[in-house]
């Protein structure tokens, strides 16, 4: 039984999974270091600081392991790092305008959109089980974030960041599945090394002409959103390459446990039992997500 047990447990499956809940709460932990510059520094300088970081970490880590850094399919990674790069602006928008809560659920819903990139790109079969993941996911998401717009009107929250937040979800998830296609061709460092050099010039002459300079703690924040990103992106990438696009998304709804967590302890967001019901309906969306077998 041990043996099983222990077998079972260092499944690719498993590892992937493991892999993704450690990158739901990197990015988790990443949401905190954004809120708390509080909008004093632009998000282009915010996503420049945090490329410049993964450019340095990830081109040691490939000149100590001799990995060559240019890839083989480099059209869909330049695809990847213009997506993910988009898809951080995006995010980091939201995160600035929105309360922390609300960001979250609109970056949350792209698992769906992932789902259905997949399926049209990859063609990757959607079985049931894991649309009852997505589904029970996105339902205890609003349980958990429990967004304004909840028994009240959208209008209460500014339209240009709910746009974003929705478009950082749509861009998500076309640079997850892109990262699902490459993970059979490319090194992981390669793939995570693309996204800092597509947003590096994207967000260069925005900074130019209105960069701020950062001060005092500043300095801290923007340091944890560069090296927990990466930490994140080395995750999750990981992860993909362990798991179909579909699943592997459902899976990382985990983070909203995470957000929830930070949200009570950080910002004294409440907890309720609502709260708590939607944590539930995430790790029951995580299990039946994990306890699937590849078809």
């Amino acid at each position: 039984m041990d043996d099983q047990s222990q077998h079972w447990w260092q499944t690719s499956e498993m590892q992937g999974g493991r892999a993704l809940i450690l990158s739901s709460l990197a990015f988790s932990l990443m949401t905190i270091c954004v809120k708390q510059l509080g909008g004093r520094l632009p998000v282009s300088e915010i996503v420049l600081m945090r490329s410049l970081v993964s450019i340095g970490l990830t081109g040691a880590a490939m000149r100590i392991y001799g990995i060559s850094p240019l890839g083989k399919n480099r059209r869909l990674l330049l695809i990847r790092g213009l997506s993910g790069s988009i898809a951080l602006l995006c995010f980091f928008e939201a995160i600035t305008n929105l309360p922390l809560a609300s960001a979250t659920v609109l970056q949350y819903t792209y698992p769906t959109f992932t789902a259905a990139a997949a399926w049209l790109l990859l063609r990757e079969k959607l079985r049931r089980r894991i649309a009852l993941a997505v589904l029970l996911g996105w339902v205890g998401v609003i349980c958990v974030i429990q967004p304004p717009w909840m028994g009240a009107d959208l209008a209460g929250l500014p339209l240009k960041p709910v746009l974003l937040g929705v478009a950082g979800a749509l861009f998500t998830a076309l640079a997850y599945v892109s990262v699902r296609r490459l993970s059979s061709t490319e090194h992981p460092l390669v793939i995570i090394l693309y996204f800092p050099l597509v947003s590096v010039p994207l967000t260069l002459p925005a900074v130019v002409q209105s960069g701020v300079w950062p001060s005092g703690l500043d300095w801290f924040w923007l340091l944890g959103v560069g090296v927990l990103t990466q930490l994140g992106q080395i995750w999750v990438t990981k992860g993909l390459s362990c798991l179909p696009a579909a699943r592997a998304t459902s899976l990382n709804y985990v983070q909203v446990v995470f957000a929830a967590t930070w949200g009570w302890i950080c910002f004294e967001e409440g907890v309720t039992s609502l709260s708590f019901l939607g944590a539930f309906l995430v790790l029951v969306a995580s299990c039946i997500s994990l306890s699937a077998r590849r078809s």
